[in-house]
C-alpha cells in the first residue's frame, strides 16, 4: 500500500464521518420530527435494553448453577436497585460487582 492509497482512505473515511454525523442536522433544521420518529424516540430505548438483556444472558442457560445463582442475583440486584435509587450507573455498577462477587465466592 502505498502513501496515496493510505491518504485517500483517511480522507474518504473522514467525508463519509463527517457527512453521518451532519445529517441528522441538515434533515430535521426545522426542528419537527415526524410521527414515526416521535414513536421509535420513545419505543426504542426499552427496545434497546431488551436486547441487551437477551444478549447478555445467552449464554446462562448451558452453564452450572453457580452462574444461574450469580446472574439471577446479578440482575435482581439492578432491578432493585434501579426501582429504589432510579440511578442506571449506580445499579449497573452494583449489579456487576454482585454478579462478579458471587462468581468469585461460589
Amino acid at each position: 500500500m502505498n502513501n496515496s492509497y493510505a491518504l485517500l482512505a483517511i480522507a474518504l473515511s473522514a467525508i463519509v464521518t463527517y457527512g453521518l454525523r451532519a445529517l441528522p442536522f441538515a434533515i430535521f433544521r426545522d426542528g419537527k420530527m415526524s410521527p414515526v420518529l416521535s414513536r421509535l424516540a420513545m419505543v426504542l430505548p426499552a427496545a434497546i435494553m431488551a436486547v441487551l438483556v437477551v444478549y447478555g444472558l445467552k449464554d446462562t442457560i448451558s452453564s452450572d448453577w453457580t452462574v444461574w445463582i450469580a446472574t439471577i442475583a446479578g440482575c435482581g440486584s439492578v432491578m432493585a436497585l434501579h426501582a429504589w435509587k432510579h440511578n442506571t450507573i449506580l445499579s449497573v455498577f452494583a449489579g456487576t460487582a454482585v454478579y462478579i462477587a458471587l462468581l468469585y465466592l461460589l
